[in-house]
């Protein structure tokens, strides 16, 4: 798999039957590697081990309506309250981050109302706030580490 922009973590793979899997440590349960997944895992090493999210408030690849249409999220995180802090759409790293990738984030954001989005291809990140009171997103440089950003 192709070296993406996250530190490097100690992931768990193995072959069985010609088929790479890789282990999720959300679910707990193997899943067979595709580039995505090789992304969704990176990421949620990133925000569990580098931004102190706890992996109990993390939720991956779970079904959402989006004007009545079944879409699937890749990863939530909640705050301490229940309520969604965080939305993350991963790419795989040849899929481009455009206008339509963003509005598809965008799109998921209107059913869960996170504060903060998140959409990487695993070589390129791109972070925001949201700011209801004026309906826009302020793009950030990074994400906010989970204790900095506790209401």
């Amino acid at each position: 798999m192709e070296k993406l922009k996250f530190p490097d973590f100690n992931l768990l793979i193995k072959s069985k039957e010609n088929k790479t899997f890789i282990f999720d440590s959300v679910r707990k349960k193997w899943l067979i590697l595709s580039p995505e997944e090789w992304v969704r895992q990176h990421c949620i090493h990133y925000l569990i081990d580098y931004k102190g999210y706890p992996w109990g408030l993390i939720q991956v690849e779970k079904k959402l309506k989006v004007n009545k249409i079944e879409k699937r999220y890749d990863i939530i995180v909640f705050n301490r309250e229940g309520a969604i802090n965080l939305l993350v759409e991963c790419k795989r790293p040849n899929v481009p981050i455009t206008q339509k990738t963003f509005d598809q984030i965008a799109q998921y954001n209107l059913a869960l109302n996170s504060d903060y989005l998140m959409l990487t291809n695993g070589l390129y990140h791109y972070y925001c706030q949201m700011d209801f009171e004026q309906k826009k997103y302020v793009f950030l440089k990074d994400l906010p580490s989970f204790k900095s950003n506790l209401k």
